[in-house]
C-alpha cells in the first residue's frame, strides 16, 4: 500500500517518468491511433486534478486523473501503476481516491475507456462498481476501447 495518495502537479520528471512508463505499457498492446494519452501540458488544464501515489521512501509509483467535462460527469484517464508496485491494492486506493475527488467537485457520473487486453484493469472497475456502457466520444467506434460509468451518489467525500 503507498504511504500516501495526493493531489500533485503533472509537470515533475517522477510523473512524466510515470507518463512514459504508460505510454510504453499502452502502445505494447494497442495500436497508436487507439492509444488516447493525455501528455502533460493537457494534464496542466483546468478541471483536471492529477493524484499521485508515493511508497514509503517517497517515490512516485502511481497516479491517475480526472478529468472533468464540466456537465456533471468526468473522465478518469492516465490510471498508470508502477510494475514494481502492482498487486498492492494500490490501483484499488487511486481510484478510490479519484472517485472521492471527483465527488467533492461535484461530478455525477465518472466515465473511463480502457482495452480489451487489460484484464486486471477491467476486473478492478467491475468490482468497483463501474458498469460497461456504450463507447463515448473519441472511442466511438474503436475496437480497442472498453468504455466504463459509475454514479457517484453513494461515493463519501
Amino acid at each position: 500500500m503507498p504511504a500516501a495518495i495526493a493531489i500533485e502537479p503533472p509537470r515533475t520528471a517522477e510523473i512524466e517518468e510515470l507518463l512514459r512508463l504508460g505510454d510504453e505499457f499502452t502502445l505494447a498492446l494497442y495500436p497508436a491511433d487507439s492509444c488516447y494519452l493525455l501528455d502533460v501540458s493537457e494534464l496542466e488544464a483546468p478541471g483536471v486534478t492529477v493524484l499521485v501515489a508515493r511508497d514509503a521512501p517517497g517515490r512516485a509509483v502511481g497516479m491517475v486523473a480526472v478529468v472533468e467535462k464540466g456537465d456533471g460527469t468526468a473522465e478518469l484517464k492516465r490510471m498508470f501503476v508502477h510494475e514494481d508496485a502492482r498487486g498492492q491494492g494500490l490501483a484499488s486506493a487511486l481510484l478510490a481516491d479519484a472517485e472521492a475527488v471527483a465527488a467533492v467537485a461535484g461530478v455525477a457520473t465518472l466515465q473511463l475507456e480502457t482495452g480489451p487486453r487489460q484484464h486486471a484493469a477491467i476486473a478492478l472497475y467491475e468490482r468497483r462498481g463501474y458498469e460497461r456502457i456504450p463507447n463515448f466520444g473519441s472511442y466511438v467506434g474503436d475496437p480497442h476501447s472498453i468504455c466504463y460509468a459509475k454514479p457517484l451518489g453513494s461515493v463519501a467525500a
